[in-house]
């Protein structure tokens, strides 16, 4: 029998992987692949100095390193060990401290420009525009029930009163009580499933409610009342929602309320069959545009002084609200951890990934970062990534 220790840390680590598989929206990059070392132009140059963050108009203020408390000879090293190849196929890592851009860099040949599809980070972007939707009205808060948005794909296989009163905070949390775990290839709900059907949405519906066997532990027994289950399924329902309550695409809501506020302007969704935007993976946005969603974050919901998300929002969605395991929590689509070692960890939050795709914000550091990487096939993709911010981009910090 498996210790609930061993079972919660495989959740983990194969919940974030589980794009890694052969899934058409999450595993599909839409960049091309560099040459092998990613010898670019940075590469050519990195023995002699940092590559500096580029000026632009798109709302970005940059600043030296060492004016926000980095030291430059840290962050050098961190371009070396990237170019040698220490960390496989990491293509982009940008910093910034204090709202400032510090570092920028790119390793491959698709460059600043190129919409990155970091797979999984999409589903922390749902998050962020049902907070918009909520302060807006057209949700009327996270306790609303899903299955009444849906009323023409009733009747839903596997009938129970328990699924009626799903709600969006139970998908925002992953933790609803449907039978539905990416990590689990044996789940009715496994996103490998859901891809083979045409009507995503009702796929997730129709789904059983999940049962709790003698190792697993019950939501009455865990910490905040919540089991937690990777399920990508949960969040394009969500997707739905959102779609149905705005009375317009998700696309489009997105490009409204968020992206065009923040002056995104290059983003690129994948779509479901019926051809409702994919929220549970697949969106491509620039690197600096990801960077921009964790620093207006860290900033409280604000884009250089522009509300964008209530502050209320940005606090309710980044505490925990599920645990994952001993050293992990959950909030609305945020992962909750902690980077460094013992007795000087950060805690942070980020949006994660498959292939070690990470937007992270430091709140007590007042430090983001973004780290695109495409080590999809690596079974330790994440902890590669962990290693660059702790050894890296913590380390480089007076």
């Amino acid at each position: 029998m498996y210790s609930r220790h061993t079972i919660t840390l495989a959740v983990f680590a194969l919940s974030v992987c589980a794009a890694a598989s052969a899934a058409p929206f999450l595993d599909q990059p839409n960049i091309r692949k560099p040459e092998e070392n990613f010898k670019t132009s940075v590469c050519q140059d990195e023995e002699r100095e940092i590559v500096k963050p580029r000026a632009g108009d798109d709302g970005w203020r940059t600043a030296d390193p060492s004016s926000k408390g980095i030291r430059q000879e840290s962050l050098l090293a961190m371009q070396k060990a990237v170019c040698a190849g220490d960390f496989k196929k990491i293509t982009s890592v940008l910093v910034a401290r204090e709202g400032f851009l510090v570092y920028e860099a790119y390793f491959d040949e698709a460059g600043p420009d190129a919409a990155r599809n970091t797979r999984s980070v999409t589903k922390t972007v749902t998050s962020i525009l049902f907070g918009i939707a909520a302060d807006k009205g057209i949700v009327k808060g996270v306790d609303t029930a899903v299955a009444g948005y849906f009323p023409d794909r009733k009747p839903f296989e596997n009938p129970d009163p328990r699924k009626d009163r799903i709600t969006v905070e139970d998908l925002l949390t992953m933790s609803s009580l449907l039978e539905c775990d990416d990590s689990n290839s044996f789940s009715r709900g496994n996103e490998e499933r859901m891809y083979l059907i045409e009507d995503y949405v009702k796929f997730a519906l129709d789904l059983p409610v999940r049962g709790f066997p003698a190792w697993a532990t019950r939501p009455e027994d865990a910490p905040y009342g919540r089991s937690f289950s990777y399920c990508t399924a949960g969040v394009v329902v969500l997707g739905g929602v959102l779609e149905r309550a705005s009375k317009m695409p998700v696309q489009e809501f997105a490009r409204k309320n968020l992206f065009e506020p923040m002056g995104i302007t290059k983003a690129e969704w994948q779509f479901t069959p019926t051809g409702l935007a994919m929220t549970g993976g697949g969106l491509g946005l620039r690197s600096r545009d990801y960077l921009k969603l964790a620093q207006m974050y860290a900033d409280g919901g604000a884009w250089n002084g522009k509300r964008i998300v209530p502050e209320k929002w940005v606090a309710e969605s980044t505490r925990p609200h599920v645990e994952i395991d001993d050293s992990t929590e959950y909030g609305y689509l945020w992962w909750i951890r902690k980077f460094g070692p013992s007795g000087k960890a950060q805690r942070a939050y980020l949006m994660s990934g498959a292939g070690g795709n990470a937007v992270v914000v430091f709140p007590e550091l007042k430090l983001t970062a973004v780290i695109t990487s495409e080590n999809f096939r690596e079974p330790d993709a994440h902890a590669i990534t962990a290693r660059l911010i702790t050894d890296h981009i913590l380390a480089s910090l007076n």
